[in-house]
């Protein structure tokens, strides 16, 4: 559903908020928001410096906001942090929240104590993890996202054929491995330190903006941190709301935001899915010329053959039918999608005829 104009004037879109997330989250428009990525404190309780083998102290984090006096603090701030998002979410709309295992369980309950729905839980494997210099436990390679509905019933977003082209048409799974955020994409403050300690790379939020938005919906961070959902928001045509506390953050997120081009052509940002592209009967394409009467399709697997009639209907040697009640009945399965399951030998490679369905809908637009 598109957007007007009207209703971006009601909430402060492209912009970043200063100030406590709860509040400015409170007083926003009720169901106006259409994804949440949340990047909350992760309540580290870290203790002490911690040092590499050459003596070299880690740089972790160890700012003030992401201390907590008790889990019984961090659990009061978690539930109103989630109770305001949830409130601003519209009904069909979703929110993430990455942690690690300091914190994500606990938000996990709190999440399923809200009736939020949990529709995935994703592992983020780092390909560069810190090292665990002390030797006394595993290396922490990953963290986890959780993905929910605002409740069970809710008709959410998901760019299924997207995901899966983003993954070289393989189904997208649940465990994406991405490096940490170095290099060129970490920012650095005047004297030359990271700016932010957490910066997540862009590459994950690509990948959830991707998946659970489109195009000219707005994107809402209320740990906005140096703006990484702004900037992939910006640069994938959808509007974002920033909710930042710390006056140094925000400044480096917008001089980040206003340095990313955004893309013009809406057509290049989406993925449109299959189940609304128009029907194309198998008998179209003999009618217009794509298969001639009496071409010959074999399967995948070479073993079957099938001949194209006149009324698009096929015939193997024992069958007749549609392209996918023969396909069902020459491998004795109970369905089959013919599209895919037939194909025409073109020098000596198997071509599915959904190729040439492909090139029928390209023609419609």
């Amino acid at each position: 559903m598109k957007r007007n104009k009207k209703q971006l004037q009601k909430i402060p879109v492209n912009q970043i908020l200063l100030g406590d997330c709860i509040e400015i989250l409170d007083s926003l428009p009720a169901e106006s928001i259409d994804v949440v990525f949340a990047d909350p404190p992760y309540n580290l309780q870290l203790s002490g410096d911690l040092h590499r083998p050459n003596n070299s102290r880690v740089d972790g984090v160890d700012a003030q906001w992401d201390r907590f006096d008790s889990f019984t603090e961090y659990d009061r701030f978690t539930l109103a942090w989630l109770t305001a998002a949830k409130r601003v979410l519209k009904p069909n709309g979703t929110l993430w929240v990455i942690g690690s295992y300091h914190n994500i369980y606990r938000v996990g309950a709190t999440l399923q104590d809200l009736s939020y729905w949990i529709l995935n839980d994703i592992i983020w494997v780092k390909t560069n993890p810190m090292p665990n210099f002390r030797g006394k436990r595993f290396t922490n390679a990953h963290e986890t996202l959780l993905w929910c509905a605002k409740t069970k019933d809710a008709r959410y977003t998901f760019n299924y054929e997207a995901m899966k082209a983003l993954n070289e048409d393989l189904q997208m799974r649940s465990d994406w491995v991405m490096p940490l955020c170095t290099g060129h994409e970490r920012l650095k403050n005047e004297k030359g330190e990271k700016a932010h300690p957490t910066q997540k790379p862009e590459s994950m939020l690509h990948r959830v903006i991707l998946a659970a938005s489109n195009p000219g919906d707005v994107i809402l961070d209320p740990f906005f941190g140096t703006g990484t959902t702004g900037a992939v928001a910006k640069r994938l045509g959808r509007n974002y709301i920033g909710i930042e506390r710390e006056a140094e953050y925000a400044d480096i997120a917008e001089k980040r935001i206003a340095k990313v081009r955004a893309e013009a052509d809406t057509s290049l940002l989406e993925t449109p899915s299959k189940r609304k592209q128009p029907r194309i009967p198998f008998g179209w394409l003999v009618e217009r010329g794509l298969l001639s009467v009496g071409d010959i399709l074999i399967s995948q697997c070479r073993r079957y053959t099938a001949k194209v009639r006149a009324d698009g209907s096929v015939i193997s040697a024992d069958h007749r039918g549609s392209i996918h009640q023969v396909g069902a009945a020459v491998q004795g399965a109970p369905g089959c999608n013919g599209w895919t399951y037939w194909c025409l030998d073109v020098e000596g490679k198997a071509k599915p005829i959904d190729i040439l369905r492909q090139q029928l809908r390209a023609g419609l637009h």
